[in-house]
C-alpha cells in the first residue's frame, strides 16, 4: 500500500512540474487575407396599404392585393418571393374614437437575377410601393470565397512565421496555437424609396448598382522558436 501511495505521489509531482514548466520564445501575431467581391444577391420588399371604415373590408383588400402580387411573381422562376408582414390597426379621430381601419401588407423579393427582379418590381409598382432595396453576398458565394481565403491566410501565416524565426536566429519553429476567424465588412447598399402607387404601367424597370463587399479571414496564432 505504501509503495502505491509513493507511486501516486511521484506521478502527481511529475504532472505538477510539467504544468508549471515555463515557456519561452513564444510569439503571438495575426495575419489577414481579404478580397473585395461584387454583391450577388438582391433583396427587397413591396408593400401596399388600404383604409376603410370596416376592418373586414381592409383585410379583404389586403389579401386580394397580396395574392395577386404573389401570383404575378410566380411567373418569374429566378425570383424568390414570400409573404411578409401583414397587419391591421385602428385609426383614431376626434374624442379618441376609432375613425377607420388601416391595413399594411408586404411581400419579400430575393434574387440573383437583377434583371428579372427589376422586371417584376416594375410590374408590381402599378399597385404597390417599393419599400427598400438591399444588396449583399449570398451564403453560397460567401462560403466559397471564405474557403479560398482560409487557404490564403494559412499561407500568409506560414510565411510570416518563417520570416520571424529567421529574423530571430532560431533554427526552426513550431505552431503552438492557431484560430481562424471569418468576418470583414459586408456593406449593403439601400436604394431610395420609390413612389409607385400612381406609377403607370409604362414606367421603366429600375436599374440597380449592386456595389461590392469586402470579405476577410483572420488568423491569430502563436509560434514557439526552437
Amino acid at each position: 500500500m505504501s509503495r502505491l501511495i509513493m507511486l501516486c505521489g511521484l506521478i502527481l509531482l511529475s504532472l505538477s512540474a510539467q504544468a508549471e514548466e515555463p515557456t519561452y520564445n513564444r510569439i503571438d501575431f495575426q495575419v489577414e487575407a481579404a478580397r473585395t467581391i461584387n454583391n450577388d444577391l438582391l433583396s427587397t420588399s413591396m408593400s401596399v396599404e388600404f383604409q376603410d371604415k370596416h376592418p373586414a373590408k381592409v383585410t379583404q383588400q389586403l389579401n386580394g392585393a397580396l395574392n395577386a402580387a404573389l401570383k404575378k411573381a410566380a411567373a418569374f422562376e429566378n425570383v424568390k418571393t414570400s409573404s411578409g408582414t401583414q397587419n391591421t390597426y385602428p385609426v383614431y379621430g376626434k374624442n379618441n374614437e376609432i375613425d377607420a381601419w388601416r391595413g399594411h401588407g408586404e411581400i419579400r423579393i430575393e434574387s440573383h437575377d437583377f434583371k428579372a427582379a427589376s422586371e417584376l418590381i416594375m410590374q408590381l409598382q402599378s399597385s404597390m410601393q417599393l419599400s427598400d432595396v438591399q444588396f449583399g453576398v449570398s451564403p453560397a458565394t460567401r462560403a466559397a470565397t471564405e474557403s479560398e481565403l482560409i487557404v490564403e491566410a494559412i499561407k500568409v501565416f506560414q510565411n510570416r512565421a518563417e520570416a520571424i524565426h529567421k529574423a530571430m536566429g532560431a533554427k526552426r519553429y513550431k505552431t503552438v496555437h492557431m484560430s481562424i476567424n471569418t468576418g470583414g465588412m459586408q456593406p449593403r447598399y439601400p436604394v431610395a424609396m420609390m413612389r409607385s402607387a400612381l406609377a403607370s404601367d409604362a414606367a421603366p424597370a429600375p436599374e440597380f448598382a449592386s456595389g461590392e463587399s469586402r470579405l476577410s479571414v483572420q488568423i491569430n496564432g502563436t509560434i514557439e522558436l526552437q
